[in-house]
């Protein structure tokens, strides 16, 4: 029976893996994924995975103080750069069909530390973009529990309902179940998100077409209002903006719908989530690229087109910032509607946040099967084949932090870390064509080196719209990776070489 030991490597700190032996990684006994999803499974995990808060929230944010009807062109901004990335990340989950995403990538083209750097920041990134949406999950399921004369005490609603003893307790049972739901194998879960994600759809599709009826044309006119300077005086959006940005931003005018292509970028987050799975893809190499490219394409369609009815059916300058799907239609008196928005926002929520979770796990099993991390939490289940140690370990930690920690707390890290993947795999795309160009590709991104380079231009634009605390918050979770990398990592690593 031929080894899956890999070959040791002197390379030091930016020793490779090559791609064969990350292959050969995945048909080791007990340490390997079992191939259980089609494209539609892929397909329906992105969807899953992207539409959420975003759809359902931040149109109405961004309409009214920043972009006005012209907010459909700023999700086609947005989409355009997540499409850059996307077509990066399309090569290489075909191409290297192995847990880990970026994480993965990287190791095989720019180095064991560069890996480490990118899996260290991905595990921050799905671990608090998880608690996040589990909160955020938490709030709407209240709300629909207050609707229906249920209440929670206060000290079970969280720490912003009771600062300094508050546990949401929503949150931390969403966690629980999903990591059971996991642990049990990723087909249940992909069952499970195909129905909560065909509830969603069939929500915002409601929205679209009955919304059409009640699109008057006038409030499309100014399409592009002109420039008013920048956000003030009351509402969500503008504190929103200058904490997640670092400034005011312009509203209106064209400046407006690059400003708000910048906030509705993050609605996007998710479909990079689809390349964790691609070592439990039957036929990644045809798979993956149309699980990547299709959620983005699907979901782009669905976010212009709502933005284009709620900008229709209500002026910009009228609508709400909490809930403007919703709150549209109880304008035009179809408070039913308004109800069926609410829902699908409460169900869509529980797929994102049980898609990040499996990213998380992906990359912490990737980097533990590597010895970056101890290579106990990269045994599978002998009955189900899932990540089962890790699993269980990320959800009643990430559970915990949802339960205690408040929603503004988690939000400020979530995003930064997608954004240097973005980065760091369209570098990976132009170094694995020079340095291995004979290596078979399912799916070849175009116009190589010019694309990745305008996905690298594109997404450290937005990177560098972040405030500074959120850089050195960043610079310290990235320190504390340093100090475990130099103390245990490097020499646990497989690829270091013995007795040294």
């Amino acid at each position: 029976m031929a080894t899956t030991e890999p070959k040791r490597s002197a390379g030091g700190l930016f020793r490779t893996k090559t791609i064969e032996q990350s292959i050969l990684d995945t048909e080791e006994p007990e340490h390997g994924l079992r191939r259980t999803l089609s494209a539609l499974d892929l397909t329906v995990f992105g969807v899953g995975a992207i539409i959420g808060t975003g759809i359902f929230v931040l149109t109405g944010a961004v309409a009214k103080n920043t972009a006005g009807p012209a907010t459909a062109l700023a999700f086609v901004a947005a989409a355009v750069v997540c499409g850059l990335a996307a077509i990066c990340y399309a090569e290489f989950a075909s191409t290297v069909p192995v847990a880990g995403s970026a994480y993965t990538f990287s190791y095989a083209t720019l180095g064991e530390l560069t890996a480490w750097i990118i899996g260290w920041d991905l595990i921050l990134e799905f671990a608090l973009g998880t608690a996040v949406v589990a909160v955020g999950w938490s709030g709407y399921v209240r709300s629909l529990m207050d609707n229906a004369g249920w209440h929670l005490p206060n000290a079970l609603e969280g720490p912003d309902a009771a600062p300094g003893f508050g546990f949401d307790l929503l949150a931390f049972l969403l966690v629980l179940l999903l990591t059971v739901v996991l642990t049990i194998g990723v087909k249940l879960s992909a069952r499970l998100t195909a129905l909560v994600v065909a509830i969603k759809v069939t929500v915002v599709l409601i929205v679209i077409s009955a919304g059409a009826f009640f699109i008057r044309v006038d409030n499309w006119d100014p399409f592009i209002p002109e420039a008013e300077g920048t956000v003030g005086g009351s509402g969500l959006n503008a504190p929103l903006i200058q904490h997640m940005f670092g400034y005011e931003p312009t509203t209106f005018g064209v400046q407006g719908i690059f400003t708000a292509a910048a906030v509705v970028f993050f609605a996007f987050i998710g479909f990079d989530i689809v390349a964790t799975t691609a070592e439990e893809t039957r036929n990644p190499q045809r798979d993956m690229p149309r699980g990547i490219l299709g959620s983005l394409f699907i979901c782009t369609v669905l976010y212009v087109a709502v933005s284009i009815v709620v900008t229709g059916m209500q002026n910009y300058r009228q609508l709400s910032i909490d809930a403007p799907l919703a709150d549209a239609f109880k304008e035009t008196g179809h408070p039913w509607y308004a109800g069926a928005i609410s829902f699908g926002a409460a169900v869509g929520l529980t797929t994102v946040c049980m898609i990040l979770l499996l990213g998380q796990t992906r990359v912490f099993f990737a980097m533990s099967r590597d010895g970056l991390l101890p290579r106990f939490f990269s045994r599978t289940h002998p009955l189900y084949a899932t990540p089962y140690r890790s699993t269980i370990l990320l959800g009643v930690i990430i559970a915990i932090i949802a339960g205690f920690t408040s929603i503004t707390e988690l939000a400020t890290l979530v995003n930064i870390g997608t954004l240097f993947a973005f980065v760091l795999v369209a570098i990976a795309v132009i170094v694995l064509r020079r340095t291995r160009p004979d290596l078979p590709r399912g799916f070849r991104t175009p116009w190589v080196p010019w694309l990745p380079i305008a996905s690298v231009a594109a997404s450290t634009w937005l990177m560098l719209q972040l405030p500074a605390e959120t850089w050195v918050r960043f610079g310290g979770w990235m320190i504390a990776g340093f100090i475990i990398y130099f103390l245990y990592s490097r020499s646990h690593s497989r690829m270091h070489p013995p007795n040294v």
